[in-house]
C-alpha cells in the first residue's frame, strides 16, 4: 500500500503488512536516517501497537511528523 504523506518532508510512505503484522516500511523523502530508523524499528511490530506509539507526535512547529504519518497510514491499511 502506498500512503500519499501530507505536512511534512517526506512525499510517500510504502508499507507491507502481513495481515496485521508490518513486513516492511519504506519512506520516499524525508530525513534518510531518522525514515530508515522508524522504519527498521517497527518491522515485525503490530500495526496497531506501531499505531498507539508513534500517533500524535508532532516535528518541530508541524502539527504532524513522519511517525505520525506512519500511524495514519497504517490506520488506512488497516481500515480505521
Amino acid at each position: 500500500m502506498d500512503y500519499r504523506t501530507s505536512g511534512v518532508c517526506s512525499q510517500l510512505i510504502h508499507i507491507d503488512l502481513d495481515g496485521d503484522t508490518i513486513k516492511n516500511v519504506e519512506f520516499i523523502g524525508g530525513c534518510n536516517g531518522n525514515t530508515k530508523g522508524i522504519a527498521s524499528l517497527v518491522k515485525g511490530m503490530k500495526a496497531q501497537d506501531a499505531i498507539d506509539r508513534m500517533e500524535g507526535i508532532t516535528c518541530g512547529n508541524k502539527a504532524t511528523s513522519c511517525p505520525d504519518q506512519l500511524a495514519r497510514a497504517l490506520k488506512q491499511a488497516l481500515g480505521q
